[in-house]
């Protein structure tokens, strides 16, 4: 079990397309280990550093405000806020 705080989810659509999922980050902060059921778009609204603890090993990314990318279904990691600021990205899971 991990000593990091939990980062924050706040779910604000979840319909029969989509999953629009706010995620807020506290320094440190760690969404625990999950695994990307649907394809997923995520919309930066800080920028920051994520540090991602993978099957494969730690991979670093850098957040940039407004620069959206996506990923495929399967993605597995625990992602965490590798800064010391609050970072925060709006998530869109893409069902269909």
């Amino acid at each position: 079990m991990s000593s990091r705080p939990a980062a924050v989810p706040t779910v604000q659509i979840d319909n029969d397309a989509v999953r629009v999922t706010e995620w807020r980050f506290a320094p440190g902060a760690e969404t625990g280990w999950h695994r990307h059921g649907y394809e997923y778009v995520v919309i930066p609204v800080t920028d920051g550093v994520l540090h991602l603890e993978t099957p494969t090993g730690p991979i670093e990314a850098v957040l940039t405000l407004g620069q959206s990318y996506s990923r495929p279904v399967g993605v597995e990691h625990n992602v965490i806020n590798g800064g010391d600021a609050e970072l925060a990205f709006i998530e869109v899971e893409l069902k269909r």
